[in-house]
């Protein structure tokens, strides 16, 4: 029996999931490192875990790395070191470089994580993406403006799910966006063009360098519009015609930046945008599972489940491409107001027409406390043979469905 090390700071559902597909593997193992305490573990799972291990920081390398020391003592030296957060990655990869452990180094990682050096690399590539900056003070950004214009769009340079994320149309946006970010040589950020364009995501399964399988999804509306709008709901798209010619030139161009940004084995999630002449341009690629419930929308629309795919993946480097069989979407339920969820409307009027399309939901519930995750105060994904019957339902739903919060 091999064993393997899931890295979990944090117990967040979709994190659950991940880690219970790598536990349920046959012939695996499975430690587990976080920084919440093993008792608010499903039960279930605690059972099927070989070894835990607690520690104060559940993103601190050295941390990370004597917990792995400790679980190998338990189940022996770990063939796989993993995790599904953003956050983990460049961590992940300085623990496996000290440790020995196969898989995606600490300086690929960085590739990925740090925005500025990742565009940096796509540019020199010949790999379309927006103009950028590196910013270490605010001096930095106003020549930048001087340079390319408004608007911009301001960030860390190691966030992650367009959080502290902001676009900027003025110099009294801009001023405000600095005071919020405050850039120096220890917290960079990177500014960059504004992009205007349909946004979509790209998800690519890579085993040793290797594209084998690709699934996309698009943004109704673009993701930095529901950040700026918190009253927006939104929704996601997986369409089933993802083989369709329209899309052959964003999947050279993902292929060509997964390759000179050093993919290895696993999944990556690439956010790009079609702009108006027809042209594609990379915004940002990651070396980890989607978010939003997208994962959840890929195994629906493939009908398969693809966190055990990707368990199998990243243990294994095994994977098999599921056909295309399905268009999946989800809607995401945001309250208007500030506050507890006081009602939510239009919820059965979306059950009684659409309930026969629906294949998933965690649906808002009155008391429950705001969200503070751009996702929202709950979710309903669906599921058709035929794109536009997705489509509209995901219409339908954020037209009808309103969650009030006061």
């Amino acid at each position: 029996m091999s064993s393997v090390v899931f890295v979990a700071p944090f117990f967040l559902d979709t994190t659950l999931r991940f880690v219970e597909a790598v536990a349920d593997l046959p012939g695996v193992a499975t430690g587990l490192v976080s920084q919440d305490p093993a008792e608010r573990l499903p039960a279930g799972l605690r059972a099927k875990l070989a070894a835990h291990h607690r520690i104060p920081d559940g993103l601190d390398p050295q941390q990370i790395a004597d917990a792995v020391r400790a679980l190998a003592r338990q189940i022996g030296p770990p063939r796989r070191l993993i995790g599904a957060l953003e956050q983990l990655q460049v961590p992940l990869g300085e623990v496996r470089d000290a440790l020995g452990i196969e898989g995606m180094g600490a300086e690929v990682a960085k590739n990925f994580r740090d925005k500025a050096r990742m565009k940096t690399v796509l540019q020199r590539a010949g790999v379309p993406c927006a103009r950028h900056s590196r910013v270490t003070s605010d001096a930095e950004a106003w020549s930048f403006v001087d340079s390319v214009g408004y608007p911009v769009v301001l960030k860390p340079t190691s966030g992650a799910g367009a959080k502290s994320t902001f676009r900027v149309g003025d110099g009294g946006e801009l001023r405000s966006a600095l005071a919020q970010v405050r850039p120096t040589a220890d917290r960079q950020a990177v500014i960059e063009e504004f992009v205007v364009g349909d946004e979509f995501s790209f998800d690519t399964v890579s085993i040793r360098g290797r594209p084998i399988w690709h699934s996309l999804s698009y943004y109704l509306p673009a993701p930095l519009n529901v950040i700026d709008n918190p009253w927006i709901q939104w929704c996601v798209l997986v369409p089933r015609e993802i083989d369709h010619p329209r899309f052959d030139d964003i999947r050279r161009t993902a292929f060509r930046a997964l390759e000179v940004l050093g993919m290895g084995t696993g999944l990556s999630h690439m956010e790009w945008f079609r702009k108006a002449d027809g042209s594609v341009l990379v915004s940002e690629v990651g070396a980890r599972p989607p978010g939003a419930q997208i994962t959840s929308l890929i195994s629906y629309a493939h009908d398969i489940d693809f966190y055990r795919a990707w368990a199998r993946l990243v243990v294994k480097d095994e994977f098999d491409p599921p056909p295309h069989r399905f268009a999946a979407g989800g809607a995401y339920l945001r309250g208007q107001g500030q506050g507890r969820v006081k009602a939510v409307h239009g919820l059965a009027a979306v059950q009684r027409d659409l309930g026969h399309l629906i294949v998933e939901s965690k649906l808002p519930q009155v008391g429950q406390p705001q969200s503070s995750s751009y996702e929202g105060e709950g979710y309903i994904l669906f599921r058709h043979p035929e794109t536009a019957v997705v489509e509209e339902a995901l219409r339908r739903t954020i037209s009808t469905v309103r969650v009030e919060l006061g």
